[in-house]
């Protein structure tokens, strides 16, 4: 539990490859559901969702933060590790090109996994995912993460509940 509020009060390491502290200009969202944030923090108030792909321009980072903005006026704070510098691209083709890929398969795709190359690593190190796969599918909402920490009395640094 202490990992957790530790975790929540300094924010989490950078692991997204092409993530870096020079990150400037242009950059795509390399994770399923990229959050733009009112404040550097993951506690931060979520002011937008940007999906797999969409595109943003990183104004100024502050480690492990990038200062966005994104198509349609949306501006706020990304964590850099769902940035790349890489175009990531949706669609082979044409704008017209059709896909039957989910979205979760287009997000596991650009990170070079699919559910083959899950299938043949479980089999080669006899692992079983049921409680990663439960972890994926278990979500806390903001308004939860704020109760807890409330009633844990933490205070994020460089943010408020």
């Amino acid at each position: 539990m202490q990992q957790l509020i530790d975790l929540a009060r300094a924010g989490a390491p950078s692991l997204g490859s092409g993530a870096s502290s020079a990150m400037a200009g242009a950059a795509s969202v390399q994770v399923q559901q990229g959050q733009v944030r009112a404040t550097p923090s993951f506690l931060g108030k979520i002011v937008a969702n940007l999906k797999y792909g969409d595109k943003v321009q990183v104004l100024q980072t502050q480690e492990p933060w990038a200062k966005v903005s994104a198509p349609g006026g949306v501006g706020g704070w990304m964590h850099l590790s769902a940035l790349t510098e890489k175009d990531v691209q949706l669609k082979a083709g044409s704008a017209e090109a059709k896909t039957s890929a989910t979205s979760d398969e287009l997000a596991l795709a650009g990170k070079g996994f699919n559910a083959q190359v899950e299938k043949e690593y479980q089999q080669k190190n006899k692992v079983d995912f049921t409680w990663i796969d439960r972890m994926v599918d278990d979500t806390v909402t903001p308004e939860e993460m704020q109760a807890f920490l409330l009633a844990g009395d933490v205070t994020p640094e460089g943010g408020a509940l």
